[in-house]
């Protein structure tokens, strides 16, 4: 079957457009994908947002002069479509050489734009380079499983037989590992990531889940199927009274993207890691 991003401009060579052009965006509905997991748009088993945080957006004062900042985009997990990242970066670059009076100009564009391309209200924050510095670095919450011993021989899809919990055991735990790695669907390239499991509900075996994350080492999948699939697995074996999963992925072309699945409203503060 054809990947939805196959029209796209993904792994294909783009010319670089320096102002202003959002026809550049190409949606992804997100359809195929829920199908493909069993779930109907309109009854979501979870809340959720996609942090998209890009670290190469530029424009133009009316003197001429260059303005460089940081942009966090939180996109709704039940829009009807998500954004293909190439030609996320393409958009943004169109601003490189395009005027703009006031920050509050460039925010309204950038809503404007991704909210009618993603077909919900996507919140934009820009931000100075002093003040990102002064956020720090954040570390991830709850114990870290990437010491544990486990034994590991496939890689090509993930596996959630490996998982293992004690049903007569209720527990609140939180998880997290760096070890998570898949690839991009179309172009094949690794996408690098961190994730965090937060559970009230059967006690889960933390080796298990470790083997289960490494098992989506060569999977093909985008980031967000991946974290949704990863909570899907857990909600079925857990039968959580709350679950929370999310990633904190590495950049690729300026942008990282950080999707969350809970059952309950994300609060979660968009803090980037060490890689990030």
């Amino acid at each position: 079957m054809q990947h939805p991003a196959e029209h796209s401009p993904l792994g294909k060579s783009s010319q670089y457009i320096a102002e202003y052009s959002p026809e550049l965006l190409f949606p992804i509905s997100r359809t195929t994908k829920w199908a493909e997991l069993g779930l109907d748009g309109a009854n979501l088993p979870y809340q959720g947002v996609d942090y998209w945080n890009c670290y190469e957006l530029s424009w133009l004062l009316p003197s001429g002069k260059p303005v460089v900042a940081i942009a966090e985009f939180a996109i709704p997990a039940d829009s009807p479509n998500i954004i293909e990242s190439k030609s996320f970066k393409l958009y943004l670059n169109s601003l490189n050489q395009t005027m703009f009076t006031s920050w509050d100009e460039v925010q309204a564009t950038l809503a404007s734009d991704l909210s009618a391309v993603v077909g919900k209200p996507v919140a934009v924050r820009l931000r100075s380079l002093a003040e990102v510095a002064e956020e720090g670095v954040a570390t991830l919450p709850g114990q870290c499983i990437d010491e544990l011993e486990i034994s590991v021989s496939q890689y090509d899809h993930p596996q959630p037989e490996l998982l293992r919990c004690d049903a007569g055991r209720v527990e609140e735990a939180c998880l997290h590992s760096h070890l998570l790695k898949s690839n991009c669907p179309v172009t094949g390239q690794p996408d690098w990531g961190s994730l965090v499991v937060h559970y009230q509900g059967a006690a889960l075996d933390p080796a298990s889940l470790l083997a289960y994350l490494v098992s989506f080492r060569q999977h093909a999948d985008f980031h967000e199927q991946c974290v949704e699939r990863i909570f899907l697995d857990l909600q079925r074996l857990l039968n959580p009274q709350s679950l929370t999963v999310y990633a904190r992925y590495v950049r690729r072309g300026g942008l990282d993207i950080n999707p969350y699945r809970s059952t309950a409203a994300i609060t979660s503060e968009n803090g980037r890691l060490a890689r990030q």
